[in-house]
């Protein structure tokens, strides 16, 4: 029998969201630095720049799929393999790291008890596919972990030049089936611009979307009818999402580069 109490809400640790078997811990303070730098952790804490880490309470039938190198925790009985099923999977998944940015092999966790994996500073957000409509494509380098009942996919985009011209890559990682999926991201989930949309156009002025709907169609347009109009209109190209479903935005372009403090993780 083990008893943890790395669940258990105290004045410097909280439990600040729960989906499916995750949940996510906030450290209200970083009392693990030099005396030095403690005058900077403390105004970090000020603006949410906090430690996180994600905890999964597994059971025989909900495993977890998580980024390579991020297991910090096993307790119970807990058996790590990989998410390959085959010769043939395994190529499909080599093919679709090169082109997504994330890794080929994901380590599989399956069995009982709690799984917990390194802290981070950027922000932890749980997404559940119910939510979504077809299926949810994020940005590269945001995936974290999943349950195992989640299908991961690549998603290719309908046309080069919304690659090319929109800032964005020609692929990314798309989630679809039934689960909770863990996102790794620069801004705050109460900072995120939450777009839920039905048969309509949404035109975002940069690659500022984080994760969207599968069934959009994307492409990237001029603001105005003709080229000219759109440099005498001080505006560009935008990225235009058509369709239903729903668009996680950040609010400013800079966000989604934000640096750890201290160079930490």
């Amino acid at each position: 029998m083990i008893r943890a109490n790395i669940l258990e809400s105290s004045e410097d640790r909280k439990v600040v969201e729960k989906a499916g078997i995750f949940s996510v811990i906030e450290y209200q303070r970083d009392m693990s630095v030099k005396p030095e730098m403690a005058a900077e952790a403390y105004f970090s804490s000020l603006m949410e720049v906090k430690k996180r880490q994600l905890v999964a309470l597994m059971t025989k039938d909900k495993g977890v799929i998580a980024q390579k190198g991020r297991m910090q925790l096993m307790l119970g009985d807990i058996k790590a393999t990989t998410d390959i099923k085959g010769a043939g999977d395994l190529v499909k998944k080599f093919l679709g790291s090169t082109v997504t940015g994330e890794t080929a092999i994901k380590p599989l966790y399956t069995g009982e008890g709690t799984l917990v994996l390194e802290p981070s500073f950027r922000y932890i957000i749980l997404e559940d596919l119910k939510d979504w409509t077809s299926g949810m494509i994020v940005e590269d380098g945001m995936f974290l972990a999943c349950e195992n009942t989640v299908n991961i996919s690549v998603s290719s985009r309908g046309n080069v030049s919304s690659a090319v011209f929109g800032g964005e890559g020609l692929f990314n990682s798309l989630f679809t089936g039934e689960g909770v999926v863990a996102l790794e991201s620069p801004v705050p989930k109460q900072e995120l611009i939450v777009l839920d949309v039905v048969d309509d156009v949404v035109k975002i002025d940069g690659n500022m979307a984080i994760a969207w709907s599968k069934g959009f169609d994307f492409t990237v347009e001029r603001t105005t009818p003709t080229l000219v109009g759109s440099v005498a209109a001080g505006e560009g190209l935008v990225n235009v999402y058509r369709g239903t479903g729903k668009i996680l935005m950040a609010p400013v372009r800079c966000n989604r580069d934000i640096p750890s403090p201290a160079n930490k993780k």
